[in-house]
């Protein structure tokens, strides 16, 4: 991998490693618009503060969007969330199989 594609990497995770940022990517994965207040219930234990800088910080990646009818992922959002997709079956398994080691 070049220094580049590195680069690339770790720029994008240290935008999802921010706090709850890829809470508010997964609220808008369903593709409708969100108002604030909405997307704020959404993710859940957000404070107003913390969700704007996410949202500017989602916005200035090229992520997210906001349009007449609140927020949205753009066109690269989508990519994104397409390639997490997997995510959700797998965290199932792995918590299905933590809940069966539990004692």
């Amino acid at each position: 991998m070049s220094a580049k594609e590195v680069s690339a990497i770790s720029q994008l995770f240290d935008l999802l490693e921010s706090r709850y940022a890829l809470r508010v990517l997964w609220a808008l994965r369903d593709e409708h618009a969100q108002t604030f207040r909405l997307l704020q219930d959404s993710v859940g234990g957000i404070t107003p503060n913390t969700l704007n800088t996410r949202l500017k910080e989602l916005r200035e990646a090229g992520l997210v969007d906001h349009g007449p009818s609140g927020y949205l992922v753009t066109d690269s959002g989508k990519d994104l969330l397409r390639r997490l997709h997997d995510v959700q079956p797998f965290a199932a398994r792995w918590a299905a199989g933590r809940a069966r080691r539990a004692p």
